[in-house]
């Protein structure tokens, strides 16, 4: 998460570049951005008082799959995590707003001109290129200054608790040392077999655990829901699409792929006027239909000599090199086609496409199945979405509407506020299901828009309040902690006496392992907590090995460490580690600030 805060405030020229390649009108259509930045008041969280509004979380969404930080099939996991972000980024705003730190509008406009976004090739600010790259990406000049001035803000904010933290040379050379230390050793494990006596909770133990650990037994307040979904993405899985209409999207979505062109040019002027060159290419035309080959005039005939030799060929050609009708053209043709006569300032054209520099309509077979598919349902999606609002709004149940709409009616289990399972995770849905009208008074949910292709109404079926679940519930539940517990604890005190007895030099039977020279980052197939346990010892002294012990998991290993050794110097990795200890100190002091705030803002989701 603090990567991600990081990322966001470092340069909100990388987010409206993002944004202006990703949320255009080619990609989403005017609708969606209408939609985006219009239409919904969904409010999703409420920070201090503070709305968090729908489009902001699904902008922030589609930004992040458009610019390729997370595939596609992971959206809706997805938008709890953008959430929490937007959460945090608020608190944070909130708090340099109220600390009075100051961001002039000389400072901004220096910011804004210095971005490379918004620069000529020149490097040059570009007033035209600024305006057309926000409407682009929704914003408006003064809504992107007044997010930048946030922004920037919050970096000031996050720079000066980095860097009010630092340490020594001496500190630094001392970490480097630790840091390439290497220790030899051997270990032993001890697991519940090693145990004299088999574990079995008393009663006693299990009433004393239980009333000492009531809160984790405590059920929180839960519903049972009825709910049904429309979804446009299903719908379309169900659609039968044919192939003529599949190669029909793929022509259309490739008309601009580029091309490999070959030409046949004939010049007027001087020697030959306008009319003579447009009836001797007409002439061409004719033998081309009768089965000449066009390589073969172009090499006769063309005025291009330097084509000519290659058949006409003039490499692979992209969309506005050649100008309008040139383009208007050889952008219309399919391969193997040729064209009418075209004029450019050059002379008189014919020409043909050799090839097409594009995906093969196979490859691109499935996502143009869902494309085409997709379009055909969004006018019955968009009338299913009506009807559900007009119907669930009415109905006294949900079966009834769910049976109107030819749409199954789904069950959850008992669900709480914070269930992290299926549709019901997503933002917004919980809060309908514990709202006053749908938990108290009875009603069907509002419609729920989860994404652009998914609408829910929810009806609570059951509820139940909060409660500590009654020992006989858990008993079973409560035994098995309280056992695990208790073998930890005789495991790590048989583990005590042999270390204690190996220490006084007394002989004990274990099946020893060896461990040599093991580092901090080549633990050699170990456990972390075994390597860790084993550098908290201290260096031996003598011939003599020093004994510890560590509870790993369900196990105790006894370890004799042997003898410390220096590691070899790594300048590029004890810089590196160097480096990363700054950056921890100025994480920690970051994280510390964001996990205050939060704890002591009010949010609401």
């Amino acid at each position: 998460m603090l990567q991600s805060i990081r990322d966001r405030s470092r340069s909100w020229g990388a987010k409206i570049i993002i944004g202006a390649v990703v949320v255009t009108m080619a990609m989403f259509g005017v609708d969606s951005l209408v939609g985006l930045f219009g239409n919904s008041g969904d409010e999703v969280a409420e920070v201090n008082g503070e709305p968090i509004m729908r489009q902001e979380l699904e902008l922030s969404v589609q930004r992040a799959i458009r610019s390729g930080q997370v595939p596609p099939e992971q959206e809706r996991a997805l938008r709890s995590q953008m959430l929490d972000e937007l959460i945090t980024t608020r608190v944070l705003s909130q708090y340099v707003e109220e600390g009075g730190m100051h961001l002039s509008e000389e400072q901004l406009d220096q910011i804004i001109v210095s971005l490379p976004e918004f620069q000529d090739q020149e490097g040059r600010f570009d007033q035209e290129l600024f305006r057309n790259r926000l409407a682009s990406a929704g914003y408006t000049p003064l809504g992107f200054r007044q997010q930048l001035r946030s922004d920037m803000k919050q970096q000031q904010l996050q720079q000066g608790l980095a860097y009010s933290d630092f340490s020594l040379p001496s500190e630094q050379e001392r970490l480097a040392e630790l840091q390439r230390q290497t220790r030899t050793f051997r270990h032993a494990a001890l697991g519940p077999d090693d145990l004299e006596e088999s574990i079995s909770p008393s009663d006693e133990a299990i009433e004393a655990y239980y009333a000492q650990h009531q809160e984790r037994f405590r059920r929180p307040e839960q519903v049972r829901l009825n709910y049904v979904v429309i979804d446009r993405q299903a719908m379309a899985d169900e659609m039968e699409v044919e192939e003529a209409a599949l190669r029909d999207a793929w022509r259309e979505q490739t008309v601009n792929a580029d091309r490999r062109l070959s030409h046949i040019m004939l010049t007027f002027g001087e020697q030959r006027s306008r009319e003579e060159a447009l009836a001797k290419l007409e002439e061409v035309q004719a033998r081309i239909a009768d089965g000449e080959a066009f390589a073969d005039l172009a090499a006769q005939l063309s005025d291009d000599t330097v084509s000519a030799e290659q058949g006409g060929d003039l490499g692979v050609v992209s969309r506005g090199f050649f100008g309008e009708a040139f383009d208007e053209a050889a952008f219309s043709l399919d391969e193997g086609e040729v064209s009418d006569v075209v004029e450019t300032d050059n002379g008189l054209h014919l020409l043909t496409v050799t090839g097409l520099e594009r995906e093969s309509f196979e490859s691109m077979k499935d996502e143009l199945r869902r494309q085409v598919a997709l379009d055909r349902v969004s006018g019955e999606f968009n009338e299913k979405v009506q009807q559900l609002i007009d119907e669930s709004f009415a109905a006294d149940d949900l079966e009834s509407v769910a049976d109107d709409l030819g749409l199954a009616l789904h069950s959850s289990d008992w669900v709480s506020r914070d269930t992290r399972e299926g549709v019901l995770s997503e933002p917004g849905v919980m809060a309908q299901a514990f709202s006053e009208d749908v938990l108290e008074e009875g009603y069907n949910s509002e419609v729920i828009e989860l994404d652009s292709d998914r609408r829910l109404v929810l009806r609570v079926d059951e509820h139940r309040e909060a409660t500590t679940l009654p020992l006989v519930d858990v008993r079973d539940e409560v035994a098995a902690q309280v056992a695990a517990q208790q073998r930890r604890e005789a495991l790590s005190t048989r583990a005590d006496q042999l270390v204690d007895s190996l220490a006084e030099g007394g002989t004990v039977e274990l099946d020893w392992q060896q461990a040599e020279e093991v580092s901090r980052q080549e633990t050699r197939g170990l456990s972390q907590a075994l390597v860790d346990a084993a550098f908290r010892l201290p260096a031996p002294e003598g011939e003599s090995p020093v004994y510890g012990r560590v509870v790993d998991g369900d196990r105790a290993v006894i370890i004799a460490l042997e003898s410390v050794g220096e590691g070899e110097v790594d300048e590029q990795v004890e810089r590196f580690v160097a480096s990363m200890a700054e950056r921890l100190r100025a994480q920690a002091a970051i994280q510390g600030l964001i996990e205050h705030l939060r704890s002591e803002a009010e949010i609401k989701r």
